[in-house]
């Protein structure tokens, strides 16, 4: 039997545990903490000289005062103090001051990245999957037919993607 879940290492409860209520308040804090997850700052060595409970950061690579050997974790205010979660491969946070989602993904939080087969705009695909390369207008005698070429193909890609309406 293990002492905590396997994905986001709450505590668990154990048969005839003794204040069982201290385990369960301390899974439902960091479960506050992470469900619908957004930070402050990131990469941040150190903490904040006042930090309101509920507000967490990620820490940065060379961490100081209590955040000290917490390089890369989230750490979360809470009435009690300091909360310190490991992210997890898939964890997506809201960064409140760059206005965009972090990507926990192969050991590191990637900012504003957008991974998808498509991105739908009011039920409208706006980009999809990328197109052949358009050839580049070269030689021949009449430049204003080539261009004209060249003009179609670019705006018809742009169609293709919803980028433009056809």
């Amino acid at each position: 039997m293990t002492d905590q879940t396997s994905r986001l290492s709450l505590p668990l409860l154990h048969i005839a545990q003794a204040q069982k209520e201290m385990t369960h308040n301390e899974a439902l804090t960091l479960i506050d903490l992470l469900l619908h997850g957004c930070v402050e700052g990131v990469a941040q060595d150190t903490p904040p000289a006042t930090a309101e409970p509920g507000r967490c950061w990620i820490v940065g690579p060379a961490p100081g005062g209590a955040w000290a050997g917490r390089a890369g974790q989230i750490a979360g205010m809470t009435g009690g103090g300091w909360r310190f979660m490991m992210p997890r491969e898939g964890m997506t946070l809201w960064w409140i001051g760059g206005e965009t989602t972090l990507v926990f993904r192969g050991g590191a939080w990637r900012q504003g990245e957008v991974r998808a087969a498509r991105i739908m705009v009011d039920g409208v695909a706006v980009v999809g999957p990328q197109r052949a390369a358009i050839a580049v207008p070269d030689g021949g005698t009449v430049r204003d037919e080539e261009a004209r070429t060249a003009l179609a193909a670019i705006l018809g890609a742009l169609r293709d993607h919803g980028l433009i309406a056809r």
